[in-house]
């Protein structure tokens, strides 16, 4: 029996000068790792499994470069196992028959084996019930990686004998303790003597994105273009970063000045129909560094600020594009949101709803709290029917075209309260034509049929006013019933 198992981690890696700089740094036990705390800090359950030898199934998500694939490295190497580790981007079935074939050889030997799969979420149904037996009968000890939420990528199978451990992107705390290491550790880049402020340090870290492996390269990269001092230090500026980055490096964080003025351009573009304008603040907020969720959200907010029902498709098309960001990433997700923007901008507008509905909000919270007529209350016991409860009330399908004209259903006190009014712009013009059709119908309605007699409803609107003059502008007596 050997002494000790096989392994596939390149234990070189870490003394290779020529290795990436995130290969050097990678931690070789917990102690060193960084990150991940709420999983693998002091007296945190995994941890305890691990000082004690023990693993078992489980499934690492979380964003790239959170140390996923280091964290099953050191799982393998904490529980004196052999990890095998294959990559659903590349591998099929055959390479799983193989890696459990080489298990199952290690196990009459007494030797565990890891197997690590990255991005098992692209594997298919067929290639993750491949894993069952083996994880069933021991031969493997799984440990899959993914991005991708394992709720609806990852088999139910395979999830019920997996746990699932959910890895986060790197606080700031933890990315400027992973570049102190990489400048103060001799496997990293000590012997350059490397310097820079505070602004470049916070311009890294924000890069990064939270991501610990795009930090690292791009702190190596700045190395190389690092200038040399008179005392034999080397300073990274804040232009190199910028130039590093491919991209123009401003003021960019969210209490900033700088941010609110170019969220603040993009939604007036937008809101002013001028699609080139928007596209061009978008792709400065892109450049930027910003998140293109930001902008989705903002454009939501056009959607029902400024578009409203001049065109209700519009609420979709950026939901849509919200959607589209998160299934396939960034590449294809941007994009989508640019051609939402493009869409909203050259979309009708109208701030009509949200008008209307800030004039609803404003009664609710400052008028009494009208009772509910009770004509449209439920009567679901006989003591609320006998108390009146949803008498006379007219269901709307008994009429034709499911109108019942003349009824009212605000309460009394706001019988002729108006709040939308809609625009003659888009989609709000059918909407306008609809509703002047039923105020017809309610016009020409029978008098039976009327839930008030004529004249009732100027005769509230003028005791609201009375009592309540501050809700009433000078716009309002062209809106409302007479």
């Amino acid at each position: 029996m050997d002494s000790e198992p096989e392994s596939l981690v390149d234990e070189n890696a870490a003394d290779d000068p020529f290795a990436p700089l995130a290969a050097r740094l990678r931690p070789r036990n917990l102690n060193e790792y960084i990150g991940q705390s709420h999983l693998i800090g002091p007296g945190r359950p995994l941890r305890m499994a691990l000082e004690r030898g023990q693993c078992y199934s489980m499934i690492l998500w979380g964003p790239p470069g959170v140390g996923k694939t280091t964290l099953a490295f050191i799982i393998a190497r904490s529980t004196n196992a052999h990890l095998e580790q294959i990559s659903a981007v590349t591998s099929g079935i055959k390479d799983i028959r193989e890696a459990v074939e080489r298990a199952r050889q290690r196990r009459a030997r007494g030797i565990r084996t890891i197997l690590f799969v990255d991005e098992v979420h692209r594997f298919n149904k067929a290639q993750q019930d491949a894993f069952l037996p083996h994880i069933e009968n021991g031969t493997v000890i799984f440990i899959g990686a993914t991005t991708e939420n394992p709720s609806f990528q990852v088999n139910s199978a395979l999830l019920s004998r997996a746990r699932v451990y959910v890895l986060k992107k790197l606080t700031d705390e933890e990315l400027s303790a992973l570049i102190d290491l990489a400048l103060t550790s001799e496997r990293g880049l000590a012997d350059l003597n490397l310097t820079f402020d505070d602004r470049v340090r916070h311009a890294i870290m924000e890069l990064s994105g939270g991501d610990a492996r795009h930090l690292l390269t791009t702190l190596e990269m700045l190395s190389d273009d690092a200038a040399p001092l008179p005392d034999g230090r080397k300073v990274i500026t804040y232009a190199m970063v910028g130039a590093v980055a491919g991209r123009r490096l401003i003021s960019y964080d969210k209490g900033g000045d700088n941010f609110y003025d170019l969220i603040s351009a993009f939604h007036k573009s937008v809101r002013g129909s001028a699609p080139d304008a928007a596209l061009y603040w978008y792709a400065r907020i892109l450049e930027a560094g910003g998140d293109p969720l930001y902008v989705a959200r903002r454009l939501l907010a056009v959607a029902t600020e400024d578009i409203g029902l001049a065109d209700p498709q519009a609420m979709q098309i950026g939901l849509n594009a919200w959607d589209i960001y998160t299934r396939v990433g960034e590449t294809e997700g941007a994009r989508a949101i640019a051609e939402a923007a493009v869409y909203m901008a050259l979309a009708p507008k109208s701030n009509h709803l949200y008008t209307a509905f800030g004039k609803a909000r404003s009664d609710a919270s400052r008028l009494p709290s009208f009772e509910v007529p009770l004509y449209i209350r439920n009567a679901p016991t006989a003591l609320m029917e006998s108390l009146g409860y949803h008498k006379g009330y007219r269901y709307a399908h008994d009429y034709q075209g499911a109108y019942a004209p003349g009824e009212c259903f605000m309460p009394e006190e706001l019988h002729g309260r108006t709040y939308y009014e809609p625009s003659n712009r888009g989609y709000e013009d059918y909407l306008s034509r609809r509703r002047d059709y039923l105020k017809q119908l309610d016009a020409m309605a029978p008098p039976a049929e009327q839930r008030f007699p004529p004249g009732h409803d100027r005769q509230m609107l003028d005791k609201l006013r009375m009592m309540h003059p501050d809700l009433f502008s000078d716009s309002d007596d062209s809106n409302e019933h007479h």
